[in-house]
């Protein structure tokens, strides 16, 4: 079934002929599989490197260079804190540690009921908002313990009801 979706997707950047211009259409297929699975499946970097030409290191190396391709499923809310300079100095440290407190996790884990993903990055270019974190796509300024602790509780309680 995965492996079905995968040449699906391959399949829609087919119309690249040559190997050239196959190759160039590492990055777009990578992207368009993780659209469709939410991660990069195992068994698409040799799917890829097949459809490219090219060695399977090469489409790896294409996939691990770029931060935002991830090769484990995110679960159904990731949480996001910023990590930039200003959010640092405003407590993103701390917000990041009361996430994983509250969840259990590390940065870079999803909970084992695939329901929260916690990440941190280096800036989301919202300074002025600091410290900002992104809950389920949802930029959030001006973050404090109490209000991702609150925003964590409404979301258990909205998956339970």
């Amino acid at each position: 079934m995965v492996k079905e979706r995968i040449q699906r997707v391959l399949g829609e950047n087919a119309r690249a002929g040559s190997k050239t211009e196959r190759a160039g259409q590492i990055l777009p297929s990578l992207q368009q599989i993780q659209r469709e699975f939410g991660y990069i499946p195992t068994e698409a970097i040799p799917e890829v490197a097949a459809f490219a030409g090219v060695p399977e290191s090469h489409v790896y190396g294409v996939a691990t260079f770029y931060a935002h391709f991830k090769f484990t499923p995110s679960g159904r809310h990731p949480i996001t804190v910023c990590c930039g300079t200003a959010c640092h100095v405003r407590g993103s440290a701390k917000l990041v540690t009361d996430v994983q407190n509250r969840l259990g996790i590390a940065p870079g884990e999803t909970t084992p009921d695939k329901n929260f993903t916690l990440e941190t990055t280096a800036c989301f270019g919202s300074c002025a908002l600091a410290p900002v974190i992104v809950v389920d796509g949802k930029v959030r300024g001006r973050m404090n313990r109490s209000r991702i602790l609150k925003s964590i509780d409404m979301l258990e309680a909205a998956d339970k009801a």
